[in-house]
């Protein structure tokens, strides 16, 4: 794939109700191997997180876990992955994972989740990377966050330039597809101030 060998997924901690979310992780992860990218992400065992992990390793692919040392009790660290890196703190975990990654997917999650997407696009804003955003809309996931970016340029707290930011994606082969044609983007020389 064009240039991406490593990407950062955001991704719920939990299932969620919804089969189809478990389904698309598995989905993702064996795409990912069978692309020979690497998956970076926040080093858990349970939910998706830990279905996508599962995947990529059962395809053959590698996997980067990164969680600070707090949360390796609270959302099990995932003992079996090709690498886990335990930070001091969750700012450092995403300083990290931003580094190790050349793009980012944001999957259905909770709060964490959002976090990480709405900074990691924030940054993006702020000029500090230009590396591919996407957002993998499984059964209507997306649309709460597009809402809410939505939201704010409708209120004049953003420009409508933002929504440049990311792509909005519908479904697992869909990103796929996208990722193929992606350039790997690379950080800002400002990248440093993060």
């Amino acid at each position: 794939m064009a240039g991406i060998h490593s990407i950062a997924v955001f991704c719920g901690a939990h299932a969620g109700h919804s089969p189809a979310f478990l389904r698309a992780a598995s989905e993702l992860g064996k795409g990912l191997a069978a692309a020979k990218i690497r998956l970076v992400y926040g080093g858990g065992r349970i939910g998706l997180m830990g279905a996508l992990a599962d995947a990529v390793l059962e395809a053959g692919g590698e996997v980067l876990g990164v969680i600070p040392e707090f949360l390796t009790r609270c959302e099990a660290a995932h003992s079996g992955i090709s690498e886990m890196i335990v930070t001091d703190s969750m700012h450092s975990r995403k300083q990290l994972m931003f580094a190790e990654s050349d793009a980012f997917v944001s999957m259905p999650g909770g709060l964490g989740t959002l976090d990480e997407t709405i900074e990691i696009i924030t940054w993006r804003q702020l000029g500090l990377h230009d590396k591919p955003v996407l957002l993998c809309d499984i059964a209507g996931s997306a649309a709460p966050l597009v809402g809410l970016i939505g939201a704010a340029i409708a209120n004049g707290f953003a420009r409508a330039e933002v929504r440049q930011l990311y792509d909005l994606v519908p479904g697992v082969p869909a990103l796929l597809h996208r990722l193929r044609a992606l350039p790997a983007g690379r950080p800002a020389a400002s990248a440093e101030r993060l």
